[in-house]
C-alpha cells in the first residue's frame, strides 16, 4: 500500500510541478521555459489531458460507490471518515501500545479487543470533519449501522466493523488498487510525451 501511495504522490508532484512553472514562466520573458531541473514545459494539451484522464478515474469510482451504497453517496463518505478517524490511531501509534492491544486481546472477545484498538468517534466529530449537519449524519449512521459496516456503541462511540474492513480492504486490492495505478502510469505516460 505504501508503494502505492508513493506511486501516486510522485505522479501528482510532478503534475503540480509541471503546472506551477508553467504558470511562473508565463510572465517571465527571459526564461527559456526550462524548470530548475533542466525539463521544458509541459504544453497545456498535456496537462488537459490528465485532468480529463483524472476526471474520468474519479468519475467512474463515485459512480461505483453510488450505486454500491443504495444510490446514496453521502453513505460511503461517511464510512469512509469513520474508518480514517478510527484507524488513523494505529497507523500513527496513539492507539495503545502492541502489549495492550495484546493484553486486550486475550481478555475480549475478538470483535470487542478489535474496537478497543481503534479510537473511537462519535456523529458529532463525523459532522466537524465533513461540514454535514449532525442530522444528516445522525440519519446516515443509522443506515450504516443497518447495513452492517458501523458499530454504535451505548455511549454514541463509532466503530467500523471487521466485515466493512474486511469487504472494502477486498474491494481496494482486487479493483481500486490497480485502476489506480493504471491510472497514475496514463498520467505519467501523457507528461511524459
Amino acid at each position: 500500500m505504501n508503494a502505492v501511495v508513493q506511486h501516486l504522490a510522485r505522479a501528482a508532484t510532478e503534475a503540480m510541478e509541471a503546472m506551477s512553472n508553467n504558470a511562473s514562466q508565463a510572465g517571465d520573458p527571459a526564461s527559456d521555459g526550462r524548470d530548475g531541473a533542466g525539463r521544458a514545459p509541459l504544453p497545456s494539451c498535456a496537462i488537459k489531458s490528465v485532468a480529463l484522464l483524472l476526471a474520468r478515474h474519479e468519475i467512474r469510482k463515485l459512480r461505483r460507490w453510488f450505486d454500491e451504497f443504495d444510490r446514496d453517496i453521502l453513505l460511503p463518505i461517511l464510512l469512509g471518515e469513520i474508518a480514517l478517524y478510527n484507524i488513523g490511531s494505529l497507523q500513527s501509534g496513539h492507539g495503545g501500545g502492541t502489549q495492550r492491544r495484546k493484553k486486550d486481546s486475550a481478555d475480549l472477545d475478538d470483535a470487542e479487543a478489535g474496537c478497543r484498538a481503534l479510537r473511537p468517534c462519535n456523529a458529532y466529530s463525523i459532522a466537524a470533519a465533513t461540514g454535514l449537519p449532525r442530522e444528516t449524519v445522525r440519519r446516515k449512521i443509522v443506515r450504516l449501522v443497518e447495513l452492517g459496516w458501523i458499530e454504535r456503541r451505548d455511549n454514541g462511540h463509532l466503530f467500523v466493523t471487521e466485515a466493512a474492513l474486511t469487504y472494502f480492504g477486498n474491494v481496494l486490492n482486487s479493483r481500486e488498487l490497480p485502476e489506480v495505478i493504471e491510472t497514475a502510469d496514463q498520467a505519467r505516460s501523457l507528461l511524459a510525451r
